[in-house]
């Protein structure tokens, strides 16, 4: 059997020519700016003009490019591996699309309909579902693959056993070299979201929720902690409470924090900059000591074996958009992907 395993996700510039156009990839996308087109496409343009140098100065601190391509590439490479491992009469090949730099969904396409597989299956790197990102990601997908085979998708995996493990390896890791800690409060710090799109009925926020509450669960020498979200844009009303707030709180009462990066299985400009810099800094400038930041799953065995697994156990059923592991999203949550696909 040939078997194709695509890996979704964000994407990020390759090089300082490339900032504005993703910028203009990311802010055209539907499900981010839900505007007519033709008010969307300039708006999208006028947005990246005006956010490149700052985003630029970002990137500068990496090296002038993204990461999570690299990042990305390595943890295809360790779950092709994990794959032959698990089932070797199996030839699986792992292939990459990212929806707003290369490589896009319609070189990847063209890439996995060569192979010609008898199965594929869709793995998202975005543990938690939202249309913003799982599901916009699908739908490109959906539009640019025509090739051989048949499809499966994973829309989420928030509590899978493999997930919460790598977290809490490294959580305990990073407390335990700083010297445990007592007076230390955990922040699991995702990305946010406009509470319009929560408001319309996406998961994400339950699903976040849902992978602290696991991590947290399984660290019982770390009883304070909390959820937040980072990385807010514009005038609207996001996720509370803001992670930059809650740094501030710790500061106040006294307390140092160790910041877990949620909704990030790979290092980019959210952790790389916006934690290690940004937020490193208001800590220091509160009072907030320590200031700790784990590490993202990345290329930690039990995450890839996870991926792993929820690869071939996807190969078990027929449908799509399906979770792995023990979750189901809680009723009401409409924009869920698997409670769209009973509903079809």
């Amino acid at each position: 059997m040939k078997l194709a395993i695509v890996l979704f996700n964000l994407g990020g510039p390759d090089g300082p020519a490339a900032v504005r156009p993703f910028l203009t990839n990311l802010f055209r996308d539907p499900a981010i700016i839900g505007l007519p087109a033709i008010v969307r496409q300039p708006l999208a343009a006028l947005i990246a003009k005006r956010r490149e140098k700052v985003a630029q100065a970002n990137y500068d601190l990496m090296g002038g490019a993204s990461p999570l391509l690299p990042e990305t590439q390595a943890q295809a490479a360790a779950l092709e591996a994990e794959l032959k491992r698990l089932a070797p009469d199996v030839d699986a090949r792992v292939f990459i699309a990212m929806r707003y730099w290369n490589p896009f969904a319609a070189e990847t396409a063209r890439q996995v309909a060569e192979f010609a597989p008898d199965e594929v299956v869709l793995l998202p790197l975005y543990p938690q579902y939202s249309t913003t990102t799982t599901g916009s990601s699908l739908k490109d997908w959906y539009a640019a693959y025509k090739g051989p085979g048949r499809s499966r998708a994973i829309c989420c995996y928030p509590t899978a056993d493999g997930l919460v493990e790598a977290h809490v390896q490294a959580i305990r890791r990073l407390w335990e070299s700083a010297g445990s800690p007592a007076n230390l409060r955990l922040l699991f710090s995702a990305h946010g979201l406009p509470q319009k799109v929560i408001d319309a009925g996406d998961p994400y926020q339950a699903q976040v929720e849902a992978t602290a509450g696991r991590i947290a669960g399984r660290l019982p020498e770390l009883t304070d902690w909390r959820v937040c979200f980072q990385s807010r844009v514009g005038p609207l009303k996001w996720l509370a409470p803001a992670t930059d707030a809650e740094i501030r709180q710790a500061g106040a009462e006294g307390k140092g924090v160790l910041i877990v990066p949620l909704a990030f299985v790979s290092e980019h400009v959210e952790t790389l900059v916006e934690l290690d810099h940004e937020y490193a800094k208001l800590a220091h400038e509160v009072g907030c000591r320590p200031y700790l930041r784990a590490p993202t799953p990345g290329v930690r065995e039990p995450f890839v074996q996870e991926l792993a697994q929820a690869s071939l156990v996807a190969l078990s059923r027929f449908g799509d958009a399906r979770p792995h592991g023990p979750w189901l999203c809680p009723a009401g949550l409409f924009n869920c992907a698997c409670d769209r696909e009973e509903r079809r």
